[in-house]
C-alpha cells in the first residue's frame, strides 16, 4: 500500500481577540497567556507523532503556537504567506456586534455569502482558497507522512470546505475550528479523507 501524506491543520492558540468577537485577520497580535499554555500542551501531544515537516502562517500568533512543537520535534517551521488569515479590511480590530449595528447592509451581504463577498477592503473566501489551496496541494504531493500546518480559523475552515467539496460560501456556518484545535486530512488514492475535525489535544 503506497504511503500518503497526512496534513494536520492547526489553529493558533487564544489571543486577546479570539473570544471577544473582534475581527482579527491582518492584525499581527501575540498569543494571550492562555494561548501560550495551549501551545505548550499541543506540543506534548504532537511530539509523539512522526512528523516530517512543519508549515506556518507568517502571523505572530501562528508562529508562537508552532514554536513549542518545533522545539519538541527538532524541526524548523517553513513560513507560507498564503496560510495567513483572511483580511477583514476596514473591519479589522472592530467588534462584530458594532459592525452589525453600524453597517447592517454590508454585514448582511458579507455573512450571506462570505465566499464571494468580502468586508470593505478585505478578502473573500474564494480569495483565501486561491492562495491557500496551491500550498495544500504542494505539501500533499511532496510528502508521504505527517505534516503540521499552523494557520487560522477562517483559512482552515475554507481549506476544509474545498477539500470536502462544500461550498466555500458556507465556511462560517458549516465548519467549526476552536483555538489550538487540529483538523486532519489523509490524502489517498480517492482524494482527501477527513479523519479529525476541530479536535483539541487528541491523544
Amino acid at each position: 500500500m503506497p504511503e500518503v501524506a497526512t496534513l494536520h491543520f492547526i489553529r493558533h492558540g487564544d489571543t486577546e481577540a479570539s473570544g471577544d468577537g473582534v475581527f482579527c485577520g491582518d492584525l499581527d497580535i501575540p498569543l494571550a497567556p492562555s494561548g501560550v499554555t495551549q501551545a505548550a500542551a499541543l506540543a506534548q501531544v504532537v511530539r509523539k507523532w512522526k512528523v516530517e515537516s512543519v508549515f506556518v502562517s507568517p502571523k505572530m500568533r501562528a508562529r508562537m503556537t508552532a514554536e513549542p512543537t518545533c522545539r519538541a520535534l527538532g524541526l524548523e517551521a517553513k513560513v507560507e504567506e498564503g496560510l495567513r488569515e483572511i483580511g477583514y479590511g476596514k473591519w479589522e480590530g472592530r467588534h462584530e456586534t458594532e459592525i452589525r449595528a453600524s453597517e447592517p447592509d454590508a454585514f448582511a451581504a458579507w455573512t450571506g455569502d462570505p465566499g464571494t463577498r468580502s468586508p470593505p477592503g478585505g478578502e473573500s473566501g474564494f480569495t483565501i482558497a486561491a492562495r491557500a489551496m496551491p500550498i495544500v496541494a504542494r505539501i500533499a504531493e511532496t510528502h508521504t507522512g505527517d505534516v503540521l500546518v499552523f494557520s487560522h480559523k477562517a483559512t482552515i475552515r475554507i481549506i476544509t470546505c474545498v477539500l470536502l467539496g462544500i461550498s466555500v460560501s458556507r465556511f462560517r456556518d458549516r465548519v467549526a475550528c476552536p483555538t489550538a484545535s487540529i483538523t486532519t486530512f489523509t490524502f489517498g488514492g480517492h482524494g482527501p479523507l477527513l479523519t479529525r475535525l476541530g479536535e483539541i489535544a487528541p491523544e
